[in-house]
């Protein structure tokens, strides 16, 4: 009987290659994990742009545009802030009728306002903010 020493793979091949496949597989899932968490991440900035979107749209709806700062809670983690200001007030004239009508004189105000969106991710604090401008009517000044 002949024995013949290159037959099968040493202990020393076999480990190396279970390292080289550890590495990769390492790897693969590092940038499976990253992709999730980015994906995720997106996903959250996705869904505060829009409800950043919703409280704009509804300011100065039903109820004419004020000087303020408030906040709140939105739920699912997120939390937002509007701060309204006026920027610039100027007149302007309306018309009533027909051309053969007087134009009435009226101060209108435009409104900065910036609505902000933040929430905690991954031991983080992220924002998104919004920043328009609304016209409305002129502030009424403290007595």
């Amino acid at each position: 009987m002949r024995h013949n020493s290159e037959t099968g793979f040493t202990l020393l091949e076999v480990l190396v290659a279970l390292i080289i496949a550890t590495l990769a597989l390492t790897a693969l899932f590092s940038g499976a994990v990253t992709g999730m968490r980015s994906a995720s991440l997106a996903a959250h900035y996705i869904q505060a742009v829009s409800r950043a979107r919703s409280h704009l749209a509804v300011l100065g709806v039903g109820s004419p545009l004020v000087t303020s700062t408030t906040q709140g809670v939105d739920g699912s983690g997120f939390h937002w802030r509007i701060s309204i200001r006026p920027e610039e007030t100027t007149s302007i004239a309306i018309r009533t009728g027909g051309l053969d009508r007087a134009s009435k004189a009226s101060r209108i105000a435009i409104y900065e306002i910036n609505v902000s969106i933040a929430w905690s991710m991954d031991g983080g604090l992220r924002q998104v903010a919004l920043h328009s401008q609304k016209i409305g009517p002129t502030p009424r000044l403290s007595p």
